[in-house]
């Protein structure tokens, strides 16, 4: 009995629905990166570019896009912020590195990456923030304790939606009375339930911060709720009014939301002092200035030409060296430069000289991926196959070797990003980036061009992929049959 069996070595890539399919993909996120890094606008190339940051999903697909620069390229602003204990004491070591941890994860949640939080003499803590124009952009986020609590309103002085009281209802950013009974606080937050978003269905539309309660303030908060429908409740941050709505109906799940008046910076920045809790104590700024660019324009620049001489030897490299292959490789890594800078973009990733070495390293392990399969394809070529086979054959035996090393180098680069201070996340996460970017270069882009390349008329040449003409075999031989061939793949 006759059955027809997959070609051996058949992969999802090999299939014919992705061969015709993966061109459109590559050509597709190709112009949506060349968008993204070079629509002209106002400023030059690039500042036309409208898309999702994934750093404030939220926000929707219009956001302007930039690329961020560190301390180091651009500069930034600090601000000198002093703990000031309850009562006049002194702050303990540990107070003073909780401050630190939660300002700095404050800021990494809005702004991944390069912010450097340092804590100075016994009460003091130090921000420096790249690419900030006004301490406003800090002291959104780091400068609030970050209280929050749940404080009831007697009915009895603020009434309810039934009578009213002696007293009015406190309005937005109003002073709360400290002798109101509070009956949660943020220490009973779920962080994992508290998130910015937009919703439609409110009166009017606009944005709020959804929160969730631990148990059991979840089960406490659904009965407090049932047995004061009709009353008022504030939400207050740091002493003062965020709402003060009515409780309309038993509030069951422990889950709601905060409507403020909020646009999306000030809906974000509180979702992000909510989820990283509050400090121990209250602080307060006493200076702050402006930074300018650590390294010199002139060695910035001198960096830069050295990464690009480095970048250009490798192109040559492969060109001398691997002849027709290493030409489709350069062309890839061009794919992979623009791809790269566009999802620094998006993130955003915030490049300081770390970042710009971690980028260089990338490439030549986006190199390294091509040279697997080039050297596969040759030891193919000499095996007698043909040279469409023997590409084929290349990919499919290089890709375990790429897979390997590239999970490996991810592995890495990931300890370094969740265990290491700001500058090392900075390198980390855009070798993260560059390494997850240079696979799907390798057996994407790469592959599409030389499936396009080797069945053209002028790629039936041996000394252009190295090899003798004794071992180059452009064709399959009269008389071998189709299945023959096939299952040489």
């Amino acid at each position: 009995m006759w059955c027809r069996c997959a070609p051996p070595g058949r992969t999802l890539l090999s299939s014919r629905l992705v061969r015709r399919l993966l061109p459109l993909l590559i050509l597709l996120l190709g112009a949506l990166a060349l968008y993204i890094d070079f629509m002209p606008g106002p400023k030059g190339l690039g500042d036309g570019s409208r898309f999702v940051v994934l750093s404030n999903i939220d926000a929707g697909f219009t956001q302007p896009l930039e690329t961020k620069l560190g301390l180091d390229l651009k500069g930034g602003f600090s601000i000198l912020y002093q703990a000031v204990p309850p009562n006049g004491g002194i702050p303990t070591s540990d107070q003073m590195q909780t401050i630190r941890t939660i300002m700095e994860d404050r800021v990494n949640g809005k702004v991944p990456g390069e912010t450097i939080v340092t804590t100075q003499g016994n009460d003091r803590v130090l921000v420096e923030v790249p690419g900030a124009q006004n301490p406003g952009d800090i002291a959104a986020l780091v400068g609030k304790t970050g209280s929050l609590e749940f404080v009831a309103l007697p009915p009895a002085d603020y009434g309810s939606n039934t009578a009213t009281g002696t007293k009015a209802v406190p309005a937005k950013d109003e002073k709360i009375d400290p002798s109101l009974p509070v009956m949660f606080t943020g220490g009973d937050l779920d962080v994992s339930k508290v998130r910015a978003r937009y919703d439609s269905t409110i009166t009017p539309p606009g944005w709020v911060v959804d929160f969730g309660f631990k148990e059991p303030a979840a089960t406490n908060f659904g009965t407090w709720s049932a047995n004061n429908v009709g009353n008022y409740f504030a939400i207050v941050l740091d002493g003062q009014v965020v709402s003060a709505p009515v409780i309309q109906s038993a509030i069951t799940g422990g889950s709601g939301f905060i409507q403020g008046s909020f646009n999306s910076a000030s809906a974000n920045d509180l979702a992000t002092i909510l989820e990283y809790g509050a400090l121990p104590f209250a602080v307060h700024d006493i200076a702050d200035s402006s930074i300018p660019a650590t390294l010199g324009a002139s060695f910035l620049n001198q960096t830069l030409l050295a990464g690009a001489i480095g970048i250009l030897l490798v192109l040559a490299f492969m060109l001398i060296y691997y002849r027709l292959p290493g030409a489709v490789a350069c062309l890839a890594l061009g794919y992979y430069a623009v791809a790269v800078l566009a999802i620094f973009r998006i993130v955003p990733v915030t490049l300081t000289l770390a970042g710009v070495a971690g980028f260089v390293l990338s490439v030549g392990m986006a190199v390294d991926a091509n040279i697997l399969i080039f050297e596969r394809t040759k030891e193919e070529l000499r095996a007698g196959k043909t040279l469409i086979a023997a590409t084929e054959a290349g990919f499919n035996r290089a890709w375990n070797s790429i897979l390997d090393s590239n999970v490996s180098s991810l592995i890495t680069a990931s300890i370094l990003y969740f265990g290491g201070s700001s500058t090392i996340k900075g390198f980390a996460l855009v070798l993260i980036i560059g390494v997850a970017t240079s696979m799907f270069t390798a057996v994407t882009v790469s592959r599409s061009l030389m499936r396009f390349v080797v069945k053209q008329k002028f790629a039936e040449r041996a000394w252009l992929f190295g090899v003798s003409n004794e071992e180059f075999q452009a064709r399959a031989l009269p008389g071998r049959s189709r299945r023959e061939a096939r299952g040489r793949v």
